[in-house]
């Protein structure tokens, strides 16, 4: 059973009450759970969530970070767009990794919900009633792993991070600092990426 407080707190850090969510913190969860690792404090854990920029449940990958300590602030998570639910959670130590998606069966009948519909409709999450919200999660918290999850067995990974800086520069055109991996040379100028109108 998952704690109710992690619930509360992951709800507060996601801003409403949605199934998407705790889906993600669930996803967290069993993932750490097959690994035999904890909530990652620094960068200890790695990340690669799969969801997109512009699918109805993306809402997942809050619940990832709350769950695992894996976040954009620490740079140890990855959106790769594939506009799916699941997750590779990679143990950076122990060279090992699992996948977690989503079941199928389960996320159809969520995507044919009551919610789902007055989303798509354009309602807002915290504009829908808490009676039709507050039981789709209460049971995605109660189902068991299996029934909400596909989770493959640990396999291998090596895990090679990009490694941090500490290093600035100042642009030469708008005068604002930048850490040298945005840096760009344009005419003999070291340029933001923005002000070297580059692409990333």
């Amino acid at each position: 059973m998952v704690d109710g407080n992690l619930l509360k707190m992951a709800i507060g850090f996601h801003g409403h009450k949605c199934p998407a969510m705790p889906l993600g913190l669930r996803a967290g969860l069993a993932a750490m759970k097959k690994l035999g690792v904890e909530h990652a404090a620094n960068k200890e854990l790695y990340c690669i969530c799969e969801t997109g920029f512009a699918h109805a449940t993306m809402c997942f990958v809050d619940g990832v970070q709350v769950a695992t300590g894996c976040t954009f602030g620490k740079s140890n998570i990855e959106k790769l767009d594939y506009e799916k639910n699941a997750i590779t959670l990679i143990d950076v130590r122990g060279k090992k990794a699992v996948r977690v998606v989503l079941n199928p069966d389960f996320q159809k009948k969520g995507l044919g919900s009551k919610f789902v519909q007055m989303r798509s409709q354009g309602i807002e999450p915290q504009d829908i009633d808490a009676e039709i919200v507050d039981p789709m999660i209460e049971n995605i918290m109660a189902q068991p792993e299996e029934k909400l999850f596909k989770i493959s067995d640990v396999f291998d990974y090596g895990f090679k991070g990009k490694k941090g800086t500490f290093e600035w520069q100042q642009c030469e055109n708008c005068g604002e600092l930048v850490f040298a991996h945005g840096i760009r040379i344009k005419n003999g100028k070291k340029l933001c990426i923005p002000c070297s109108e580059y692409e990333k």
